[in-house]
C-alpha cells in the first residue's frame, strides 16, 4: 500500500523471526529500491547471532556470525542437508533459571548453547537456516523439512497463508497436515503440482484444511501447539 517515495529516507531495512519470503524481498527491491537484510537471533544470544550487511549480503541466508562466534555443528540422522547449530560466545546467556531449581542458575554445558536449528554454512560463512529440529517430520523412515512443504504449497498458491504440521500415523509414523487459507485448496492440486515438479509423494500433505486465517501468538508468529492439536481431530473437520 505505500508508496514508492515513501522510505526514502531509510537507510537499512533489518529482518529476523521469520524467513522473508523470495516475492516480499524482490518487491521491497521493485518497489522502494531497498534492500532487505535478513538476520538471525535468540533470546539467549543477547540476541544476535548473524546478520547479512550492505558489504556481506547474501539473499536467501541469514548473513555471517558476529565477531566473536563459535559454532559446533552436530549431524541429525536422516537429515543430509544441514546440521544442528550449537553456538558459543561473549553474547551467550550465563544460564537459565528453572522452574525444578528456583534460584539455582543453570549455564550451558561448556557455554554451548544448542540453537536447535538445523543449518548449512557455506565456504565464506554465510548460514542458511534449513528450519527447527523440530520441525522435520520422519515418514516412512525419511526425514521431512516441514518448511520446505510449506514453500510448496506457497509455490502453488502464493496469495494465500500455509502451515504445515503433523500428527501420528499408525502406518508411516507421522502424517503431514497443511492449514491453508487458500479457499480452494485441495490434495489434489497439490500433488498434481508436485508430480509435475518432480516432488517426492512422502512430502505432500493429504490431509488439507482451510481456514479463515491462521492462529498467531502474541509475537505475531504462527502458533504450531494449536494447529498440531487440530491436526490430531478427525481428518474432516475444518478449523476456521
Amino acid at each position: 500500500m505505500a508508496h514508492a517515495y515513501d522510505f526514502y529516507s531509510l537507510r537499512y531495512i533489518f529482518a529476523g523471526a521469520e524467513r522473508v519470503r523470495d516475492e516480499t524481498r524482490a518487491a521491497y527491491s521493485d518497489k522502494f529500491g531497498l534492500r532487505i537484510l535478513e538476520g538471525y537471533g535468540a533470546t539467549e544470544a543477547g540476541p544476535v547471532i548473524a546478520v547479512n550487511t550492505p558489504m556481506h549480503y547474501r539473499a536467501g541466508t541469514v548473513g555471517r556470525l558476529l565477531p566473536g562466534i563459535e559454532t559446533r555443528l552436530e549431524a541429525v540422522p536422516g537429515i543430509d542437508s544441514g546440521a544442528r547449530l550449537s553456538i558459543r560466545g561473549p553474547n551467550i546467556m550465563a544460564g537459565y533459571l528453572k522452574h525444578d531449581a528456583p534460584g539455582v542458575l543453570q549455564p550451558p554445558e561448556g557455554g554451548w548453547h544448542d540453537t536447535g536449528d538445523i543449518v548449512a554454512i557455506d565456504p565464506e560463512g554465510f548460514i542458511a537456516i534449513k528450519g527447527r529440529a523440530k520441525r522435520f517430520a520422519k515418514i516412512g523412515g525419511e526425514m521431512v523439512s516441514l518448511p520446505a512443504v510449506e514453500g510448496y504449497a506457497a509455490a502453488l498458491w502464493p496469495e494465500a497463508d500455509h502451515a504445515v504440521v503433523t500428527r501420528p500415523d499408525p502406518r508411516k509414523g507421522e502424517q503431514l497436515v497443511l492449514f491453508t487459507t487458500c479457499a480452494q485448496a485441495d490434495a489434489k492440486a497439490l500433488q498434481a503440482w508436485a508430480r509435475a515438479n518432480g516432488v517426492p509423494e512422502l512430502m505432500v500433505p493429504r490431509d488439507v484444511r482451510v481456514v479463515e486465517s491462521l492462529p498467531v501468538l502474541g509475537t505475531g508468529k504462527l502458533d504450531y501447539v494449536t494447529m498440531s492439536a487440530a491436526a490430531s481431530a478427525e481428518r474432516e473437520k475444518v478449523v476456521a
